[in-house]
């Protein structure tokens, strides 16, 4: 069979950048053709402000040079765009005339500066500052005159007016509101920016609207609607950008501010895709570097058909290029948006920050003057991260050295690209990288905006600190072993020991009966490998682990299995006459979804257990097993309610019911975003939406609350049950015992477990192990639904 033939058009950054995924993934696959408008390979168009600023050259911001593209059997057409696309016959057709077919098609055409529609815009000495013969005309303008004026006081307008005064040239840059980067800044941060730049030169001219542009056969100057008027023998017209659609619109492709994507990027037109600053995802339209990679990244594995999440939104960001003057924004700055805010404005050293709060999350982040902790606040905001980490941090100091170490491996560093922590690590580690200039050319963390590059210089330092050091000592399971958790799993799992105390003696315990930490630990890894235990170690295993606890005063807690919540007249009765015989002192309704029976004499628990029809009360057990699964009211009685919560929360809980965990592990089912059943701090929070289901993982409601991640969306039950249970056997067989979901998703993280568990080999092995482990057959497997309906 053939390669594919996939055509490119548009030779921009976040096209080209998807390609370079997909060559990554499956680089022998496609016959790959690329259009491009402009004569030059693919370059870094947001350090063009560094070029006309003189900080750089062109090539330097070549990101693809033609070797490139030769060397991956590219065809490239350079100053050639596609002018129309025949989706019935699959062909493209281009300015020159040549016609090319393609199986696939992604559609990367970006975006278009809005000009505008002043009388006088055609003349000679206006542009925009968009692309490299823009650059090209105002460095030539420089050369021969001297007045320059800047339309648009917003990122781009003030890049380009820096650069302008750095060619020699007095600028004014104008503004029709009333402070500069009214989006990105508030009035206070934007005031000192205007002051810094005043003085560094440039001159400003706020609240003014432009009624003309004057001049005879060349620009003059500019006059206002008030009557006023600047000369200038050069304007730049920079205040904004479109969506360059056209060519798609024109090919019945549904555009709307732009071209319309789904998660996958996938147009209405089958085999046709965009992606980039042309692509309108859920109402968005996105100009940064970072999201466009990361649909990149999507689509890329969607066309080579390797599963993948869909895309699914970013966080807003921006950080100003400009020499001598450091801002960064993120996120929802206005206060109408918030709910409080932290700010710090230091006149000495001229900087200004302000941390945007909302509902006690970190939302957005103003910083002027002093940039450094961009990156760190950036991650705060991504993570709706509580506003007491800024107390900690207050507490240890918030260097980016310090931050730097507090980060997990698999923390993003350099958001454009996607670097991690871990790869800047391994770069310096195992490939010798010694300076930032190493990093970037191997990782290519800081090589886009340049934003990350303090934190990646900082990450460079505590990497080049510890890669001669002592390795770390080991951390042993207590003082009664020199075992890690890892060691000793290993060890029990190739021994097959029979005890706990057969795996006592034979690895070396010096302390006969262990401890309290570690005879829960062995009894674990030893059931574990055996599907059972037998503890004859003294450490007085519970008998009844998955319906009764031990409480503090020596007596027990029993648990009547409510699936999914539901009880009924039969089972309360049964629970009463219990009560009553055994003369239970305290009965008590939860928040899990479960009533507590506690107070049980330990003589009497399995009496209790069987009574309750629990047999499994007796069994002993090794770890830990999921209570309850919590759901909310649900269909029919909850107006907002989307899904079955209640039925789905009783299969969850039968799935899942007998298997034994390394620590308490929560799980709960709501029928709607509202999220009643409290899923968003669960282990395993399942929430209906529209359409199917969002499953989400690693929350935790104890002591340090944390929000699940999103892992998945699926649209059937059957398969959200079985995720739900490969997820939780991957988690047994992986965590420490004592680990919670948080801690080992934070450990391999949420990555890593998007591509295990969407791996279906690797799940359908996980799920054939846990049905070993729980022994399960067709006769065993329970329909809940009679359950369910008992409140329908």
């Amino acid at each position: 069979m053939g390669k594919q033939k996939l055509v490119l058009i548009g030779n921009g950054m976040a096209g080209v950048r998807c390609v370079e995924e997909i060559l990554g993934l499956a680089p022998d696959r496609f016959e790959i053709t690329i259009f491009g408008g402009e004569p030059h390979p693919n370059y870094n168009r947001i350090m063009l402000s560094k070029v006309l600023q003189g900080d750089t050259t062109v090539n330097d911001i070549t990101i693809n040079d033609w070797q490139w593209y030769e060397d991956n059997g590219i065809t490239l057409y350079a100053g050639d765009p596609v002018v129309s696309i025949d989706t019935a016959k699959r062909q493209v057709i281009s300015e020159k005339g040549r016609t090319v077919e393609y199986d696939q098609l992604i559609l990367a055409t970006g975006s278009l500066p809005f000009m505008l529609p002043l009388p006088g815009a055609d003349k000679p000495g206006v542009t925009a500052f968009r692309d490299i013969n823009d650059c090209n005309k105002m460095l030539e303008a420089s050369k021969s005159y001297k007045k320059a004026v800047v339309i648009g006081g917003g990122l781009l307008g003030l890049e380009a007016a820096r650069g302008l005064l750095n060619l020699g040239m007095e600028v004014h840059v104008v503004h029709i509101f009333n402070y500069l980067m009214e989006r990105q800044l508030t009035p206070t941060s934007a005031n000192m920016l205007r002051k810094e730049l005043e003085k560094q030169g440039m001159r400003f001219l706020l609240e003014k609207q432009t009624e003309k542009i004057i001049g005879k056969k060349r620009v003059e100057g500019l006059q206002f609607k008030d009557g006023s008027k600047v000369e200038a023998d050069l304007i730049v017209i920079a205040v904004g950008v479109r969506p360059n659609i056209k060519l798609a619109a024109d090919s019945g492709v549904e555009t709307n501010r732009a071209i319309v994507v789904n998660d996958f990027m996938e147009t209405n037109v089958p085999n046709v895709y965009a992606v980039g600053e042309c692509a309108e995802h859920r109402g968005m339209v996105y100009g940064l570097v970072a999201p466009l990679y990361d649909q990149g990244k999507v689509l890329a594995k969607r066309i080579c058909g390797v599963d993948t999440e869909g895309y699914s939104g970013s966080i807003l960001y921006s950080q100003l290029k400009v020499s001598g003057v450091e801002v960064f924004s993120a996120g929802e700055i206005r206060d109408s948006e918030i709910t409080t805010s932290l700010k710090e404005i230091n006149g000495v050293h001229n900087t200004y920050k302000k941390i945007a709060i909302r509902d006690n999350k970190i939302v957005g982040a103003v910083l002027f003057g002093d940039s450094s902790e961009g990156n760190k606040l950036l991650g705060y905001i991504k993570q709706q991260a509580e506003v007491s980490v800024l107390e900690e941090e207050a507490a240890g100091g918030g260097a980016d050295e310090a931050y730097a170490a507090s980060l997990s491996p698999n923390a993003t560093v350099c958001s454009c690209n996607g670097v991690t922590k871990g790869a800047i690590m391994d770069a310096v580690r195992e490939n010798g990288c010694e300076s930032v200039e190493d990093v970037r050319a191997c990782t290519r963390a800081s090589s886009t905006c340049g934003g990350c590059k303090p934190l990646v210089s900082a990450m460079l330092q505590l990497a080049l600190q510890s890669k001669d050091a002592p390795a770390a000592p080991k951390e042993t399971v207590c003082g009664c072993t020199t075992h890690s958790h890892d060691e000793l799993r290993a060890a029990v799992g190739s021994a097959g020991f029979a005890t706990v105390r057969e795996a006592m003696n034979a690895l070396g315990w010096n302390k006969a009966d262990g401890c309290a930490v570690c005879r829960p630990a062995l009894q674990y890894y030893v059931g574990q490998a055996l599907g059972a235990v037998t503890d004859d170690a003294g450490a007085g295993a519970a008998p009844a682990a998955p319906a009764a606890s031990l409480l503090a005063n020596g007596t027990y807690v029993a648990r009547p299995r409510m699936y999914g919540g539901v009880t009924s007249a039969e089972q309360l009765r049964r629970i009463a006459d219990v009560v009553d015989k055994y003369n239970i002192p305290l009965v008590k309704l939860t928040g899990g979804a479960h009533l507590d029976l506690l107070g049980i004499d330990a003589g009497y628990v399995s009496s209790v257990g069987s009574e309750l029809g629990q047999p499994d009360a007796a069994t002993p057990a090794y770890g830990k097993t999921i209570a309850s699964v919590a759901t909310c009211t649900g269909i029919g009685y909850d107006p907002s309610a989307l899904q079955d919560s209640i039925g789905l929360g009783a299969s969850l809980e039968y799935r899942l019911e007998r298997l034994q965990m390394p620590a308490v592990v929560s799980a709960a089912v709501s029928a709607s975003p509202l999220h009643r059943a409290g899923t968003l701090v669960k282990d395993l929070g399942v929430v209906g939406v529209p359409g199917g289901w969002e499953i989400y993982v690693g929350g935790s409601g104890g002591a340090k609350l944390r929000q699940g991640e999103l892992l998945c969306m699926e649209s059937s039950e059957d398969a959200v049950l079985e995720l739900s249970a490969a997820f939780l056997q991957w988690y047994r067989e992986e965590a420490n015992y004592g680990e919670t979901t948080a801690q080992w998703i934070e450990r391999i993280g949420i990555t890593q477990l998007r591509e295990g568990l969407f791996n279906l080999l690797f799940r359908a092995e996980l799920i054939a192990r846990m049905n070993v482990e729980l022994q399960v057959t067709k006769q065993k497997q329970v329909n809940p639904q009679p359950t369910a309906a008992l409140i329908r």
